[in-house]
């Protein structure tokens, strides 16, 4: 990657400490992101909303990705990359401070009971959490190694999954219960004391970060990049595509698990039972990307990435298991996807692209089998889609912006851009639920996991020419 550090002294220097600072900070919006699952239900609920008019949580919060990060596109090809202007500790700052705004803005929210006004303070929450995924994403992928991204993306996003996991069982517990009205129904004051915790969490951070050292990355020579440079590149424009897809499927399967195990023909489930499977959906996702963190290291033999990621895989287990309100028979049947999940891996090789295709297509499978089944079957098909989910952002995102050079953090921002996906699909998948039922309307994310197969085989094509044809003008 055409990077340097400005301090020389920072080159030799370990980069252990940053990315522990970094990987709290993904810990944290992880879990305030996956509460939009928990708003959902819960808004329906208050203010009698159809299934499309409550997908606009989601429209609203990861539309603001969209406006975002165009803002930041069409800033980076008049004026140069905001990010190499003020560097990534300050871009990282200001996103936290974002964030920080849009939990607080629940407050006045919660006091009006006024639909529009959760959907604004979502819409602040979304831009805080765009600015975070151009600078701390691209940030992370630079702490090392070009060929390891990937397995540091997956271990920084092991720990927002940790967050994801978490975020039903406590945040539907604050919400649903703790600070519900007294006689069980809801209320919107419910969120005003968890919003404002969130808030002065985030600053909390914010402050941790402000206080540790950060090595500072630039383009070299300190070279303004303007233009769309970054478009020239084929596999950066399929990969924004791909990754459209990944985040509308990963946030409409998400956003419907309740509603879904709500059915009569599936579980018959209400909310306070519904947001403990909500966390092993997300859990899946944790375990998956430790496991991806370890399996795409390339620098760990085979026999010792076995060792590493069945250790890995029953400690998760473990920590999931003592998180959510269910007992070990009700969850014992996820141990057949952490095998599966194992299996997966080892087909792919270590092999990024290979991998993400491999993880689509068990997940179109998956998604079929939700549509076609019922009870504990069609439960179990969903709720494993989540293991399968686990590296494809990291895998998507790094194979988007391989080889791009000066163009990284322009290519980062379309790739964020993006993240559009997240408001888009859910309001289609909300639309088809309305019409012809919840279990029905998983086809959308059907085709969406069919994109992100044909971008892996792609990749998998592309990127090896790629390295061959660099190899070849090197001499090797």
């Amino acid at each position: 990657m055409n990077v340097m550090i400005n301090d020389v002294k920072a080159k030799s220097r370990n980069f252990t400490v940053p990315l522990i600072t970094i990987t709290l900070l993904f810990f944290m919006w992880g879990f305030i992101t996956c509460m939009n699952d928990i708003l959902i239900p819960y808004l329906k609920q208050l203010f009698s909303l159809t299934f499309f008019e409550s997908m606009l949580v989601q429209f609203c919060f990861f539309g603001a990705y969209f406006i975002g990060s165009l803002i930041y596109f069409l800033i980076s090809t008049t004026q140069g990359d905001p990010i190499d202007k003020v560097g990534y500790k300050k871009g990282i700052l200001f996103g936290i401070f974002l964030a920080a705004l849009g939990c607080v803005l629940f407050y006045p929210a919660a006091s009006f009971a006024s639909y529009g006004l959760f959907l604004g303070a979502l819409f602040i929450l979304g831009l805080g959490f765009t600015v975070l995924q151009i600078t701390a994403n691209a940030y992370v992928s630079l702490l090392g190694p070009e060929e390891s991204a990937s397995s540091r993306l997956n271990m920084t996003q092991a720990f927002n999954a940790f967050g994801t996991t978490i975020a039903p069982v406590l945040g539907g517990h604050l919400i649903f219960e703790l600070f519900s009205a007294p006689d069980g129904s809801f209320s919107a004051a419910a969120t005003k004391i968890p919003y404002l915790i969130f808030a002065g969490i985030l600053l909390l951070v914010a402050l941790l970060i402000s206080r540790v050292k950060l090595p500072d990355f630039q383009v070299k020579g300190g070279e303004i990049v303007k233009g769309f440079g970054a478009l020239q590149h084929n596999h950066l424009k399929f990969g924004v595509l791909a990754m459209f897809c990944y985040v509308g499927g990963e946030v409409a399967v998400g956003s419907f698990i309740i509603s879904f195990l709500e059915q009569p023909q599936v579980m018959n489930l209400s909310e306070v039972v519904s947001k403990n499977y909500l966390s092993l959906y997300w859990g899946g996702a944790m375990i998956g990307r430790f496991l991806g963190a370890i399996s795409l290291n390339q620098s760990i033999s085979q026999g010792k990435k076995a060792l590493y990621m069945l250790g890995a895989a029953a400690a998760v287990f473990l920590v999931i298991f003592s998180i959510v309100d269910l007992t070990f028979a009700q969850i014992s049947f996820f141990l057949v996807f952490i095998a599966l999940n194992f299996v997966a891996f080892f087909i792919g090789k270590a092999a990024p692209a290979r991998t993400l295709s491999i993880f689509a297509a068990v997940n179109v499978v998956l998604l079929i089998s939700a549509m076609l089944n019922h009870g504990e079957m069609a439960m179990y098909s969903i709720l494993g889609i989540g293991i399968f989910n686990s590296i494809m952002f990291s895998n998507i995102y790094t194979l988007a912006i391989s080889g791009l050079g000066k163009y990284t953090s322009q290519g980062s921002s379309l790739v964020v851009m993006a993240i559009l996906g997240g408001a888009i699909v859910p309001i289609f998948q909300g639309y088809l639920a309305d019409v012809f039922g919840v279990q029905h309307s998983f086809i959308i994310p059907v085709f969406c996991y069919v994109v992100i197969l044909i971008f892996g085989a792609y990749c998998t094509k592309y990127l090896g020419h790629v390295k061959q044809d660099a190899e070849a003008k090197s001499g090797h």
